[in-house]
């Protein structure tokens, strides 16, 4: 299951083995003693922080959750609107979620993104300037970096490879992160999106902290310290 889907919950392992939650922590952590999986709070993954999982993995990963979370970010994005759209495979989801809105102006350092959403006649897509990154087109560097920050956006899509339980938002590429860093930075609301895995998973870069979004759109409620900090930031949590 850990293979299959990157990261599981001890609630998930539970549920499907009929087992205790004691069971459950006992079989992780010895898996984890023999370097079989990395255990994190709340369940385990078979990932690493300095390589992230491969990019067909991660498509089909969660794919349920990242369509309902794709779902509730478009309906917070009027018609007409202009946005920043990042890497990932949640933020290609949420582009074909858009798909039924108009007159939308994109700029995009994904090429998966910028293919998607051409599909539309009356949008505007414009795709950053860079080095496109072979194992998922993704379009980074200092020349990506310049391009984004010529635009001032109403939105930010953003999305994100882990979330640590401080809030602080990580990522393996320190290349994607500055780009990440100047959308943020230029766009007038923040929205993020991160499925339940995303939380509590290692990545090596920093990229920011969960208190610089607007608004956070997940599928299970996060734990009790990020709520408390989403509450004092004033981080509107859409649970989908």
């Amino acid at each position: 299951m850990i293979q299959q889907k990157g990261f599981v919950t001890i609630d998930e392992l539970v549920t499907h083995f009929q087992v205790t939650p004691q069971t459950i922590r006992r079989d992780l952590n010895q898996l984890a003693a023999d370097d079989q999986v990395s255990r994190h709070h709340g369940g385990a993954s078979i990932e690493s922080s300095t390589v992230n999982t491969s990019y067909n993995t991660r498509k089909i990963m969660n794919l349920e959750a990242k369509e309902r979370i794709a779902k509730a970010v478009a309906s917070a994005i009027p018609d007409g609107s202009s946005l920043f759209i990042n890497i990932g495979t949640t933020t290609e989801t949420i582009a074909r979620a858009l798909l039924n809105h108009k007159n939308l102006n994109i700029v995009t350092n994904n090429i998966h993104v910028a293919s998607i959403l051409s599909a539309r006649e009356d949008f505007t897509v414009i795709i950053a300037s860079g080095e496109v990154r072979h194992r998922d087109g993704g379009i980074v560097g200092e020349a990506t970096r310049d391009f984004i920050d010529q635009f001032q956006m109403d939105f930010g899509v953003i999305g994100i490879s882990g979330i640590d339980e401080d809030g602080t938002l990580l990522d393996f590429d320190y290349r994607e992160v500055r780009v990440a860093q100047s959308i943020i930075n230029n766009s007038r609301q923040v929205l993020l999106a991160a499925d339940h895995s995303k939380f509590g998973r290692s990545a090596m870069v920093r990229l920011g902290n969960i208190a610089q979004a607007d608004q956070l759109f997940t599928d299970q409620t996060p734990s009790t310290d990020i709520c408390t900090m989403l509450q004092e930031q004033k981080v509107t949590l859409h649970l989908v």
